[in-house]
This record gives C-alpha cells, structure tokens and sequence, in this order.
C-alpha cells in the first residue's frame, strides 16, 4: 500500500462509512445549514422550524449555530410550509399531523434500514472474500453507491403508489370523511393479543420469535383486509383493528381465531370486541368504546372472543353467529354491562345454552 491509498476500513469503520454514504445519498448531499438558515430560507420562525423538526421525531441541536440541515431537509420544510400555507392542514394541526408522519416513517424506515444493512455487509463479504484484508474505504462507498442507484428510486416508486392506494381505499371509510374537529363515528373497536406471550419470549429463541411474530402480524392484516376492516396500531403481541359494520368485525375476529387453532405451536388469542362512538385521530382512535374493547380483551379467556352488549344486540338476528351469555360484570370505570361470548353457530342449535337464556357465570369465563 503506497502513502496516497485509503487506509483499509476496519469492522467498525464499515458502520460509519455505511453511515456517511447514505447521508450523502439520501439526504440531498452533506449537512450544511444551520436552523437560522433553514428558517430563513423556508420564511418561517426558528422556533416553529424546531417544533415540526422535533414533531417529525428528528433532533434539533440546541445551538442555532450549528450546521444540522441538507439541501433535502430545506426543500422538505419548504413543502411542509406550502402545504400548511395553502390550508390543507391547519395551522393549528401541523404539529400533531407532523408527529403523525415522523412516528410512520421511524417504524418503516426501521426495518428497511436492517434490510438494508443485511445486504450491504452480504455484498461486501462476497465482493471481497478473497481479498487478502477488508475493503478500502473508497471501495465500500462505491459498492453503497451502486446500491443506493438500484434500489432507492423502486422503493420511492413502490411507497409512493402505496401511499396513494391506501389513501383511495381510505376515502372510502365514514371515518376518513370530512368531518368537523371532535366528531365521532360509530365503529366497532377490536383488541387480539397472544396469551402468555411474555413468558413464551423465555422460552424461545430470537429466529422463533421472530417467526411468530412474522405469522401474527401477517395473519391478523390478512384477514383484517379480507373483511373490510383495517389495522389502526400493532404493539407487540397485540393488534388494534376498527370495522365500521358489525357483521365485518366479527367475522374478523372469528377467522383469527380459527387461524390461530389450527396452529399447534403457536399462542392462543384472546379477543374483545365493542360498538360504539369512536375519535379518529391521525390513524388511531379514542373514546370509551376502544376503553372497552381493551378490558373486554383482558378479561376474555384463552381462544374465546368477549363482546359487548351492543354489538351483540346488532348481530342478534344473524344467524352466522351464536352468542352466549357471561353474568353480568364490572368493567372499571364503566356501568354495568351484559357481555357476550361469541361463537360459531353449533350444528345442533337446541344444543345452544345461549338460545334457551342460560349464561356462561364469570367462573366459566375465568374471570
């Protein structure tokens, strides 16, 4: 090696030449403005250029002085401010609507940056094995460039179509529909978790894990879709999902629990279901109702499905379902309330201890 050739990359150099490569490649080139700058450029205040910069879940030095924007930085703040400027969010919003975009795209960008990483070690491992020591610095660069070239512009192309479909079939929803702030809409509010999920992350190993994660979030988004409903938030072991018509969520949470049956070695579900008035906000949804679809979730048992009185008042005369009665029970905070259980109909009906009024008792229920 001559005294003008790039000094060899050491294993955790590769990180941060990894790392500076994408900065340059994705960003819009290197750091180069300050927030004054930034603020400038975009005409608007440093301080509210701090507050979506933040809102959007990305740090702000306290130091204005300090160099910390790109060119594509500038140029996104500028759209922000246009689009904040022509009234198609209000003022008022822009914070939470900020905050909004930056939770989504931390979550997306999470797992599409280990992808991403995976492949770029992979190609430097088969590029280079039989080199006689690691990659030059100038050699990983190259090697991140061409990979940025070849995958950035299908991913764009792929997340902007994506975003403009779910926003089509989104329009479709009362809950999208324009709407004064603080109005309700009348959903139906389910929970599914996995029983026994922590104590089960004891006893496996990370690729099981990861497995059954893998099955759970596929499986519930499937079948969510195949019914009209969709996924308001995923945490874990449990997933959050929203129907606007009552025959949809249930049918929803009777084909997850079907699914999760047939799996031998996987967890059983325990779910809730509740009908009511519901806030949507940004993508998530508040009120009583969803309060209630929680408990109901926690008190169902292990492969059983916990309605509310309402919802099975709505899907009594519908014979795809069968309901059974659990003695009436406190929910906290809430009045008094008749739950249901909800299951297939019984091929004999007269075997149907929830047709002749008989209820399963809370020992029944485990609760």
């Amino acid at each position: 090696m001559t005294p003008s050739d790039p000094a060899p990359a050491s294993g955790t150099d590769v990180l941060s030449v990894i790392q500076s490569e994408l900065e340059n490649a994705l960003l819009g080139g290197s750091l180069r403005y300050t927030l004054n700058e930034v603020a400038e450029s975009c005409g608007l205040e440093p301080a509210r250029v701090r507050r979506l910069w933040q809102a959007l879940g990305l740090t702000v030095d306290p130091d204005p002085d300090v160099v910390m924007f790109t060119d594509g930085d500038v140029e996104a703040l500028r759209a922000a401010a246009a689009i904040i400027a022509s009234g198609a969010i209000d003022e008022r919003l822009e914070i939470p609507a900020a905050r909004s975009i930056g939770q989504s795209m931390s979550r997306l960008t999470e797992w599409q940056l280990n992808l991403l990483n995976t492949h770029v070690f992979t190609r430097l491992a088969a590029a280079f094995e039989e080199s006689a020591g690691p990659p030059k610095e100038e050699e990983i660069r190259a090697l991140v460039d061409h990979i940025i070239e070849r995958t950035t512009e299908l991913t764009v192309s792929l997340q902007s179509h994506m975003w403009r479909r779910h926003l089509v079939a989104t329009t479709g929803r009362t809950a999208a529909r324009p709407q004064d702030p603080g109005e309700l809409h009348e959903l139906v509010v389910g929970f599914a978790d996995m029983v026994g999920y922590t104590r089960l992350t004891r006893q496996i190993d990370a690729a099981a894990l990861s497995e059954l994660l893998d099955y759970f979030e596929s499986e519930v988004s499937d079948v969510i879709a195949r019914h009209n409903g969709w996924v308001i938030k995923t945490v874990g072991d449990e997933v959050m999902f929203a129907a606007e018509r009552p025959i949809d969520a249930a049918r929803i949470a009777l084909d997850l629990q079907d699914s999760f049956a047939a799996q031998k070695d996987y967890p059983d579900l325990r779910i809730g279901l509740a009908w009511g008035q519901a806030l949507p906000r940004f993508g998530d949804l508040f009120g009583s109702v969803v309060n209630i679809a929680a408990r109901l979730t926690g008190a169902a048992r292990p492969g059983t499905i916990l309605v509310d009185e309402n919802l099975a008042d709505a899907l009594a005369d519908c014979e795809e379902f069968r309901f059974q009665t659990v003695r009436t029970l406190r929910l906290r905070d809430f009045h008094h309330s008749r739950l249901y259980v909800l299951r297939r109909p019984r091929a004999d009906r007269t075997a149907d201890s929830g047709a002749d009024g008989e209820g399963l008792g809370d020992e029944d229920m485990g609760l």
